[in-house]
């Protein structure tokens, strides 16, 4: 908890989470106390499994009081845009509905590339791993092959789309897509292009779908492996080694 304190309340860098967040006008947060981990603030022991938006903050200082107080393992954004999220806050819908209201704009492409979704010679494939109990576990092998198919991904996209990014989510790699005509794309649409890559690349395919509208906050803290979420260029990436790199170790690893 102190870690996560430490961090939030000082190196995590809303000069840089502003920088990210342009693409969205007026964005919705959310926060996972300790679904995985189970570490969280003993006064949030009744909702530490649950999902909690952020919808009600003012500017990003005040976002970042929120983060510290609930001291997060894991930090989300609404990848949904909205005309006005004060309504969406008021809502009672459930979220697929989200997709047939006039307040819905778009949402952003998103590819989730994950660890889990690998077949790992040492902890076999996501079958076995869940079997297991040991999903969360992954090894080096799997992050060097996750950052090829990552690469390998990009490319095969490019065909399609021209804006994008990339960024290391503490367990795999995310492909956010930015191109407007992505943000437009109907249900159906993205269902088709998540199967289509799904059968080549280790993706979520839910969140390609669009029923997954969360995603991990750039330059928030996995606390899950302790690691920095990390945008990344394509060159960047192409060396990149997250056990190892200084931009993605929070201080409180770096001080050990």
């Amino acid at each position: 908890m102190e870690e996560r304190r430490a961090f939030y309340g000082g190196e995590f860098d809303l000069n840089k989470v502003k920088g990210w967040m342009d693409i969205h006008p007026s964005p919705v947060f959310a926060v996972i106390l300790g679904r995985y981990s189970r570490i969280y603030p003993k006064e949030y022991a009744k909702i530490s499994n649950h999902t909690i938006m952020i919808d009600d903050y003012d500017d990003l200082d005040d976002l970042r009081s929120y983060i510290v107080q609930y001291r997060p393992e894991s930090a989300y954004y609404d990848r949904n845009l909205y005309r006005d999220r004060e309504i969406c806050a008021k809502c009672c819908k459930e979220d697929n509905e989200c997709w047939s209201c006039e307040n819905f704009l778009g949402q952003e492409l998103a590819f989730d590339m994950d660890v889990e979704n690998l077949d790992c010679p040492l902890h076999g494939d996501l079958v076995k791993r869940m079997k297991r109990g040991d999903h969360l576990s992954f090894c080096e092998y799997d992050l060097k092959k996750l950052r090829g198919k990552a690469l390998e991904l990009l490319d095969e996209l490019r065909g399609e789309f021209k804006k994008m990014r990339v960024t290391y989510s503490g367990r795999g790699y995310h492909i956010h897509v930015l191109d407007r005509k992505a943000y437009s794309m109907a249900r159906k649409e993205r269902g088709e292009l998540a199967d289509h890559i799904g059968k080549s690349f280790p993706i979520d395919e839910w969140v390609t779908e669009g029923e997954s509208h969360l995603i991990r906050l750039p330059f928030s803290l996995n606390a899950l492996v302790s690691r920095i979420v990390l945008p990344l260029e394509k060159k960047e990436l192409e060396q990149f080694d997250p056990i190892t790199d200084k931009h993605c170790v929070p201080k409180f690893i770096k001080t050990l």
